[in-house]
């Protein structure tokens, strides 16, 4: 054990751990925050997020039943549903399955509902490695990584695909709105 006492308080893990914690803290705080905002911040946060569970070290699960799951379906719905409410026209996005795959674009996905469920994911893991259980901790790790590399992961590089698409075709319109010699710097 006191090999994976010192793996669950590795760099790796405190950082993957603090920066899911600023994911779901500021998530949690965007009642007030338009959507143009939370996707900017999404766009920086996102990256360190992947970067970071994919620097998460192997683990072996140590216990026989699952992770306590935290996240309810009212707070999955919740969280939903405000971030659907800011994210609006924005919401729907074509998904990539797999490079060359037949059937890339033909799902449609949703900002909100990726955002909400890497959230679920995210939450459930610091509310694991919150709790100070080695053992939790240590499945809690081994969770969220075997959850990265089957499902959050994939999903989190289509929404920022999509955040990317969103934030730039905005700035296309904006640029062309703006009429030559409307720039009173000139």
């Amino acid at each position: 054990m006191e090999k994976e006492e010192k793996i669950i308080y590795s760099r790796q893990v405190v950082e993957f751990a603090a920066s899911a914690n600023e994911f779901c803290k500021y998530l949690e705080g965007t009642k007030d925050i338009n959507g143009i905002e939370i996707l900017k911040v999404m766009q920086r946060l996102l990256p360190f997020i992947y970067l970071r569970a994919s620097l998460l070290p192997m683990l072996e699960p140590l216990l026989e039943e699952g992770s306590e799951k935290t996240v309810t379906e009212f707070d999955w719905t919740r969280m939903h549903d405000n971030l659907l409410s800011k994210m609006g026209n924005n919401d729907p996005f074509p998904v990539i399955l797999a490079a060359g795959d037949p059937s890339d674009g033909l799902y449609t996905g949703s900002i909100a509902e990726s955002m909400t469920d890497i959230y679920q994911n995210l939450k459930d893991f610091i509310s694991g490695y919150k709790s100070g259980n080695e053992e939790v901790m240590n499945d809690v790790v081994w969770e969220v990584l075997m959850n990265f590399e089957e499902f959050w992961g994939k999903k989190l590089i289509n929404l920022l695909s999509a955040i990317h698409t969103v934030l730039y075709s905005e700035a296309e319109e904006k640029g062309q709105n703006e009429q030559p010699g409307n720039d009173e710097t000139l």
